[in-house]
């Protein structure tokens, strides 16, 4: 049986006991794999390389090398937050690279969404390529594999209707031949979370809601800006306190502000203000395939709009889209 097949038998990991049954079995063999050898990964700040940095951490301590690359598409203080439990707390291996400034002046002028999610997911292999050449004696790439990335990687290899391709990492170039170590590749999203939280991962870390690769540049809609993708970073921290605060976060399967490139007149200090409109979405799915949108009680609606309009530079206007998928998708770009 190919070691890519969960085999029938497997147990579900559903609670910490099976979960640290778990961590132990992969301890050992990552251990047996990796010997006294060099292991880097790209540590996004996502559940899922998350949860391998954790337990490679746990595993073979400083012999793992994380690199974060910061593209400047992060949400508020996520990078902060991931040099802090990764760093500060678990005190891993951690290179952290301000990539900010590349990847905007890449963007700039760019509208087209392909064109910026190609854009952006290619300099991120160049960011973390280059990382990777600075470093000496590093044998193995850690990705955060996980089952349902195998299956649609089959059915694709299969010449079945595939939802997407998955890279993880994706095209490296070919002078970098690292052996790979997936230690999650045989279990599902759910079974993961169980796992680190095991490891000891914040709760908020390990329930984070699915983030775009492209981070906010495809929510930051058209031509990224400097000031609009600033506004969108502030309106959408708040709008996740404030879902904090009144327990949608744990119902509500993604939220999230856009900000698209127009603008309307608005009056602020008793003057004429033109501003953008920032538009929520929130969404509920079992699949991806369909969403239906979550009903936001209107106190809460009013509140995160005050808070917006009077806190976030550049917004003079709160929207709520309504569109379920089909015929919307869950993402604007």
């Amino acid at each position: 049986m190919s070691n890519n097949v969960r085999p029938e038998n497997m147990q579900r990991i559903t609670n910490f006991d099976l979960a640290n049954a778990f961590i132990d079995e992969q301890i050992k063999e990552i251990r047996k794999q990796v010997g006294n050898k060099k292991v880097l990964l790209a540590l996004s700040g996502g559940v899922d390389s998350s949860v391998v940095a954790a337990l490679l951490v746990k595993a073979i301590g400083k012999q793992l090398v994380c690199v974060h690359v910061n593209h400047g598409l992060m949400r508020k203080d996520e990078s902060k937050n991931v040099v802090k439990i990764f760093k500060d707390e678990m005190d891993a291996n951690l290179i952290y690279v301000d990539a900010t400034d590349r990847f905007l002046n890449l963007l700039e002028n760019v509208s087209d969404p392909e064109k910026k999610r190609k854009i952006i997911g290619a300099e991120f292999i160049n960011v973390f390529a280059d990382e990777a050449r600075k470093l000496d004696d590093i044998s193995f790439l850690a990705q955060g594999t996980i089952y349902p990335d195998i299956l649609e990687s089959i059915k694709q290899a299969e010449g079945k209707k595939a939802v997407k391709s998955h890279h993880n990492v994706g095209g490296l170039p070919e002078d970098l031949n690292f052996e790979l170590v997936e230690p999650l590749k045989l279990l599902f999203k759910d079974e993961v979370r169980v796992v680190g939280e095991a490891l000891g991962l914040p709760h908020a870390m390990v329930y984070r809601q699915p983030f775009p690769g492209p981070g906010l540049g495809v929510r930051c809609l058209g031509a990224i800006t400097r000031d609009r993708l600033n506004a969108l970073r502030e309106a959408d921290a708040i709008l996740r306190e404030e879902f904090d605060l009144c327990g949608l976060a744990e119902k509500v399967w993604q939220y999230f502000v856009v900000i698209p490139d127009i603008k309307s007149v608005g009056v602020k200090d008793e003057g004429r203000y033109e501003g953008w409109p920032a538009i929520i979405r929130a969404v509920n799915t079992v699949d991806a395939m369909t969403a239906t949108v979550e009903e936001i009680p209107y106190p809460v609606l009013h509140k995160i709009t005050n808070r917006i309009i009077n806190e976030v530079e550049g917004i003079n206007r709160v929207l709520m889209d309504l569109t379920p998928k089909p015929t919307g998708t869950i993402e604007w770009e």
